[in-house]
């Protein structure tokens, strides 16, 4: 052999089942484990439509949680007819309360003037307006997502005996600018 210079290696012929080796140990020692990841896609699937059922139920549990108190009177009825799971709307002597939230105060069982939009000949409630519209607005989202509980428009509404006439009115036609076409009044059943 002839001498080489210093530094210079001897140069095999790369035969293919050398390449092949080379290729082979490259590659066990560059493997890397394959990951499965979890698809949460499905999971957020489930939970949104668990979501959705938790809400309604719990929102249209109310009904059968309101008593009668100093505050609210509820008027009675000898009807025979159950009220179905709907949005309540309590109207007090003080206060109207839609889904828990307080929406405004009462003065003597009617609305504030400044409240209502056109003042005291004004029939639409400002406060009940803008939470009935949200609410509305996300039933009808639960709705476009489920088709199986659409938006009915339905509502109830727990109302003072002694709550006048002209308030009423003004919720009614509050919740009627909001989709909410169905109204049912709740009521007690006459003891003895």
């Amino acid at each position: 052999m002839a001498n080489k210079p210093k530094g210079e290696k001897d140069q095999e012929v790369a035969s293919m089942a050398y390449v092949k080796r080379i290729v082979r140990r490259n590659l066990k020692r560059n493997e890397h484990e394959e990951t499965h990841g979890l698809n949460i896609y499905p999971m957020m699937d489930m939970m949104t439509i668990l979501l959705v059922f938790m809400v309604m139920q719990f929102a249209s549990s109310t009904a059968s949680v309101v008593t009668s108190s100093d505050e609210l009177k509820i008027p009675y009825s000898v009807s025979t007819e159950q009220l179905e799971e709907t949005t309540p709307v309590q109207v007090g002597r003080t206060s109207i309360v839609v889904d828990g939230q307080h929406i405004c105060d009462l003065r003597d069982g009617l609305v504030d003037p400044s409240l209502k939009r056109g003042g005291g000949n004004g029939f639409l409630i400002i406060p009940l307006d803008r939470e009935l519209g949200e609410i509305s607005t996300r039933l009808k989202r639960i709705a476009e997502i489920n088709p199986q509980l659409p938006f009915t428009g339905d509502v109830q509404i727990i109302a003072d005996s002694r709550t006048p006439f002209r308030t009423l009115s003004e919720i009614i036609y509050t919740l009627g600018q909001n989709g909410f076409k169905n109204m049912r009044f709740m009521v007690d059943k006459p003891t003895g």
